[in-house]
């Protein structure tokens, strides 16, 4: 990292609040009485993405910045560890009700999110002003994205099992630490380090939600972004609405190359039953279906426009 080292006094956790300018004068945070000196590299995105300060909902005692087990090793522990302590609730605004869930497998304790839920709603209005007929708002869906996510070899849905908590079955999925929700990065006024960058993550994530019909995409809360800028998409409880056309709103004239390759080498036999559990027969064919208009739209696109302009 270039640049000059400054140094800042830190009051606890709380809201950060950050001179701008091409380095930071002076920044304070206020919420306990321990005061504590650390030197950062000065520029606003340097301070945010690797000085690992503070932010919502973060364990004071981890050092683990964004999803500490990653693959077959994250489900045997979401699977087996032993919950430790009372689940708690961290979401007032959340109507589904999740709850953190603390893990241990004796080695290492982690954190998750537990969610139960599973309704079908005759009429269900989002938070931008849409009507849908028929809604289901699920926790097999979280662990159907986590699933076809790992198919496609994204990396962008953190782990995610069925699993009882007391005499509750639901999905519990591994938090993401040192992190903070797309709305609040916006209100902070955080900016990646590299825009190029994040604005290719936040792409991505779009043609996901566009793969797996997730209704609820106005709500940012539910992209998770953690210091180091990696985006991630949670909450897909209200995803593989039963239609197989694309949504207008989620189309985008760029596609990314990786996620086009994910596309069609997917094999729709292990698609089906590995979503078997999860999805009904219609919301595999229709997943199936916006897979295939996704890679037309694209031959479409790169066809008027060329690669170049196109893809990344």
């Amino acid at each position: 990292m270039a640049g000059r080292p400054v140094e800042f006094v830190f009051l606890g956790r709380g809201r950060i609040e950050l001179f701008t300018g091409s380095t930071v004068e002076a920044a304070t945070l206020v919420s306990r009485k321990v005061t504590m000196k650390i030197t950062v590299w000065a520029t606003l995105c340097l301070v945010v993405a690797s000085a690992g300060l503070p932010v919502e909902g973060a364990d004071p005692s981890s050092s683990v910045v964004g999803l500490p087990l990653i693959g077959a090793e994250a489900v045997e522990f979401l699977s087996t560890a032993k919950v430790v302590g009372e689940p708690e609730s961290f979401d007032e605004v959340a109507i589904t009700g999740p709850l953190r869930v603390t893990l241990s497998d004796g080695a290492r304790t982690l954190r998750a999110v537990f969610k139960d839920e599973d309704t079908l709603y005759p009429e269900f209005r989002y938070g931008d002003g849409r009507e849908v007929e028929r809604a289901k708002d699920s926790y097999k869906h979280e662990i159907a994205a986590f699933e076809l996510d790992t198919m496609l070899g994204l990396g962008l849905v953190p782990p995610c099992v069925e699993r009882k908590i007391g005499s509750r079955k639901g999905s519990l999925c591994l938090w993401v630490e040192r992190s903070m929700t797309e709305d609040r990065r916006r209100e902070d006024g955080l900016d990646p380090p590299d825009p190029v960058q994040f604005k290719a993550q936040m792409r991505e994530v779009r043609l996901f939600q566009q793969l797996i019909a997730d209704l609820d995409y106005s709500n940012i809360r539910n992209l998770v972004i953690d210091t180091n800028f990696q985006v991630y998409k949670v909450d897909s409880s209200m995803a593989y609405y039963p239609d197989p056309e694309l949504l207008p709103e989620l189309n985008s004239a760029h596609v990314s190359r990786r996620f086009l390759r994910a596309l069609e080498t997917l094999d729709k036999k292990e698609m089906n039953e590995r979503l078997n559990r999860w999805l009904l027969k219609v919301q595999r064919g229709d997943l199936w279906a916006r897979r295939n208009r996704i890679l037309k739209r694209a031959d479409k696109l790169i066809a008027e426009y060329g690669e170049e302009e196109v893809l990344y």
